[in-house]
């Protein structure tokens, strides 16, 4: 592959995500096309690719640039970048990462996101060109201590309410790696990490909704105290939880006058 021509793919590619427009990134991969997170261990296809991102890019702003050389094979290619966080000044918020990408007909077959947020305390190395996460498994007796300890965490004490809750956050209130929280979600809930503590949000947003305080919450209000830090998030958030929108869920608890 030329250089010119992996240039300007990664031009395109990071261009999309500097406009925030998950549309655009999904057009620069093939319809079959996978996006592996490495530091939530998720792999993401399609549509459920396309939320993802939707999600992410009503919720987080920042600014990606390439660090340093693009590097490319036959059809591959490679570089890092540095995201900038755009609510913050300076290097505050902001993080490293690096992208290697396979290409089939000029479109992006598999990306692998490898990166390190600010808080993230877990051993990364590179090997043969390519970044890999120091990880092992977790026992049976293990997950399922894991999951208990998870679910105490959030329950009790509520650490979805932090609106800048991460899966590094959370790991190290658990003294635990990112690996291990991230395989307890994954195979002992069956979801990942940011659908997790949404649905804790939810549930909390639901309880207010139908408690009917007086004086009234607005919905908006409710979103900020369960921990969205966005009200068209929360939206989304709650109608795939509970079908509903909040405010049709809250009419069905209103008391008469």
């Amino acid at each position: 592959m030329k250089t010119s021509t992996a240039t300007s793919f990664v031009a395109s590619y990071l261009d999309a995500w500097n406009q925030g427009d998950a549309s655009a990134v999904m057009a620069c991969m093939c319809p079959n096309g996978c996006y592996v997170d490495e530091a939530w261990q998720v792999e993401m296809t399609g549509a459920s690719l396309l939320e993802e991102l939707s999600e992410f890019f009503e919720s987080y702003h920042y600014q990606y640039e390439v660090s340093g050389d693009i590097l490319c094979g036959d059809n591959t290619i490679s570089f890092q970048y540095l995201a900038k966080n755009n609510d913050s000044k300076g290097e505050e918020g902001s993080f490293r990462g690096a992208d290697f990408i396979t290409l089939e007909g000029g479109l992006a077959l598999e990306i692998r996101d490898f990166y390190v947020l600010p808080e993230d305390r877990e051993v990364w190395i590179r090997r043969e060109s390519r970044v890999q996460y120091v990880k092992s498994g977790l026992s049976q007796s293990e997950l399922g201590a894991l999951l208990a300890n998870i679910e105490h965490a959030m329950s009790h004490e509520k650490l979805y309410l932090d609106a800048n809750l991460s899966l590094p956050k959370l790991s190290a209130h658990l003294d635990t790696s990112v690996n291990y929280v991230s395989q307890a979600i994954n195979s002992g809930l069956n979801s990942n990490f940011f659908h997790m503590v949404n649905r804790y949000r939810v549930e909390a947003a639901a309880a207010l909704l139908e408690s009917d305080v007086r004086p009234l919450k607005s919905t908006g209000e409710i979103a900020l105290a369960v921990g969205f830090k966005s009200v068209s998030t929360f939206y989304t958030a709650f109608h795939k939880v509970t079908g509903q929108a909040p405010g049709a869920y809250r009419r069905r608890f209103k008391k008469a006058p």
